[in-house]
Formats: C-alpha cells, structure tokens, sequence
C-alpha cells in the first residue's frame, strides 16, 4: 500500500512533539512491513523538501504557505491518506485525492477554553499559536472530517468530545499509537527518583515540577526537555540547575538514544504539570516503563487509575501519597498491563494495517 501520514510535525528538524512523535512510530513501522510511507509536513529550520527519515519519504511544504501542499497530495497519489489530527491538510488531501480512501485521528481535539489556554501561555508567540489554530480548526477542516471515509480517536474518553466539535454523526473508534513495551527486566533507582517528559514550554509549567524539588530533597528529580523560548529555558536553567537533587538532561532524542528509557526505568513516578493535554504519548511512555503518573491532566481517567489526579495542581501531596508505603508500585504494575493490552506496538499497527486494508478492500 501506498500510505500518506498527514501532520504538523514529524519527531526531527527541531520540532518534537507527541503528534509527531506518533506520527514517525507509525511510519516507521509501516515502512518496515514494506508499505511505501510518504509524511506531508510544513517545513522546519534545516529541513529540505525532500527527506529521508526510517525509511520514509518526508515531504514538506513552507508553513506560511500551507495551500501548495495540495501540489504534494496530488502527486503522492495515495491509497491512504491518514491525517494524525485534522488540519488544512487533511482538506487539501481530500480536495485533490477524491478517490483515495481518508482516514482521520484525532489526537487532541480542541475546543474554544483550550484553544484560550494555548493562546494565554504559547510556546513562542501569540502570532504562531493563532496561526496554528487557523490551520488546524476552520469551516474546511470541520468540512473535511465529516467528509472522510473513517475517523477514530487515539484515546479513550476523547471520542464524546471529537464528534461534538467536528458534528460527526458517529462517535470515532478507538485506534490506539504504537507503544514500545521493554521487553527487559526494569529495575528502578533504590533512591525515590522522579521525571519531567516534555517541552519547556509555558502551557507545560516545568516550573512546578522543579519547585516540587526544594520540598522533597530527599527525592531525585530528572528533567528531559527544553523550551522553544530560548530565554525563558535559560532562565529556568539558571534557577533550578544548582540544586543538588536536580538533574537537567536537556532535550533527548528518543529514535537515535536509548536516553529517555533509562530515565523511565530508573524513575518511580512521572510528573506532568502542563495546563492542558489531550492524552500525553508521555503517558503511556512512563506506564509501559512501570511509572505511576502525577498530573493535573486526567484525559480518560488514566491518571486517576494509574497515579494521582492533582486536579487542584497539588503536586506536593500527589507525591507524598504516591511515596508513602511505595503506593506507586501498585499503580505502575497495573499501567503496564494497561498499556500492554491496549498501546503495544505491533498490535497497533496491526490494526492500522487492518483498517486500511478494509477500506480498500483488500483480502486478508
């Protein structure tokens, strides 16, 4: 099959997130079982037209210039055209390829309090942020979705809220992300460790997490990431670098270093402070490493089942509860399973693999 991922980012060329996280895993792995893979992506600093990335062909386009992607998917020709969260391109996709099959996941639908919370705290600029929410949420996107031929939502719980924004008549399917689960015996830190997995960006408030850091001294603290403000990560470094029970990594690059696993191995509990999320890949990261999670973010009540929902941003009494009597053992054990049953890796694409065949009615 000739498969085309549609997304606002892949996981390279400074730009890596958990949509592009996912969107290169799925790649990846199609293109291993000899599917040809083609990625459309806006262009990023250092990134050519054309790329090569884990056998897949990375196509880009200039960000401020969205509409000459359609020249892309027109000659792309695809069977499949898979947009990993709507965006103009899953409608420049389906303008021009009419007769391929569409499919859509979605992957954090927003609403207008989210979007307000995007705008309130960007990661770089206002201008940027709205720029990004008149690509990915306008009239023609709302229009292409309802027009695709299958929709699903990558998390359980968000599916409710997806047919409501776009006016779906059926609720989406779950189809789960790739999730690698080691397949060693882990073995955690003696001492209580802890971890931050993600951009130092303002909506994520790393802030919290390092404050958390100066109450609990008898607690290792781990930070991986960095921020796209340049200044404001500097400032954080500066602050919180010098204390002695904080490591800062920065960024790590999950496909080319085996890095972000040993810290999840070695960690007891994943903290994310961030003001919003859809279902963080960090998430099912940490549980498939045996991590219990400590969020204000409950997206499908995984981290009410798998941690402590600090649901008021009390952080401090999340992890005591968690450290106490080694609570997050129990919790952790029963995420991996979680993960395991839903997220594994080769079920996943098992099942996009059989999606995709369906919809082009392809014999088993």
């Amino acid at each position: 099959m000739r498969i085309c991922l549609i997304c606002v980012e892949v996981f390279a060329w400074g730009k890596y997130g958990g949509f592009g996280r996912s969107t290169r895993m799925l790649g990846r792995e199609l293109a291993k079982r000899g599917h040809e893979v083609i990625v459309v992506v806006p262009r990023r600093a250092d990134q050519q037209p054309v790329e090569v990335l884990d056998g897949m062909h990375v196509l880009s386009f200039p960000a401020e210039q969205p509409w000459i992607s359609q020249v892309l998917y027109r000659q792309i020709n695809a069977d499949i055209y898979h947009s990993q969260e709507p965006s103009m391109g899953t409608y420049y996709a389906l303008k021009t390829s009419p007769r391929s099959k569409h499919v859509v996941t979605f992957r954090d639908p927003r609403d207008a309090k989210d979007w307000f919370l995007e705008v309130a705290r960007p990661s770089v600029s206002r201008f940027k942020t709205l720029r990004s929410l008149a690509y990915e949420h306008n009239p023609w996107v709302r229009h292409a979705v309802k027009k695709a031929d299958a929709y699903f939502s990558c998390a359980e719980g968000l599916e409710a809220k997806a047919q409501k924004l776009y006016g779906l008549k059926q609720r989406p399917l779950f189809l789960p992300s790739p999730i690698e689960i080691p397949q060693r015996a882990l073995h955690k830190s003696d001492k209580p460790q802890v971890c931050f997995l993600g951009r130092w960006d303002r909506r994520k408030r790393p802030e919290l997490f390092l404050e958390l850091a100066k109450q609990r001294t008898d607690v290792d603290f781990v930070a991986i990431g960095q921020g796209q403000n340049a200044e404001w990560d500097r400032s954080l470094r500066a602050e919180y670098g010098k204390l002695d029970n904080v490591k800062l990594l920065g960024f790590v690059d999950q496909f080319t270093s085996n890095k972000m696993s040993e810290v999840l191995e070695q960690s007891w509990i994943l903290i994310n402070t961030s003001s919003r999320e859809g279902l963080p890949t960090s998430f099912l990261e940490a549980l498939a490493h045996r991590c219990a999670l400590l969020s204000s973010v409950n997206t499908s009540e995984v981290t009410q089942r798998f941690g402590y929902w600090a649901h008021n941003d009390n952080f401090l009494e999340g992890l005591n509860f968690l450290l106490k009597d080694d609570a997050w053992k129990v919790l952790a054990d029963k995420g991996q399973a979680y993960v395991q049953m839903h997220y594994e890796c080769q079920q996943s694409v098992d099942q996009h693999e059989l999606i995709y065949r369906q919809l082009l009615g392809i014999e088993q």
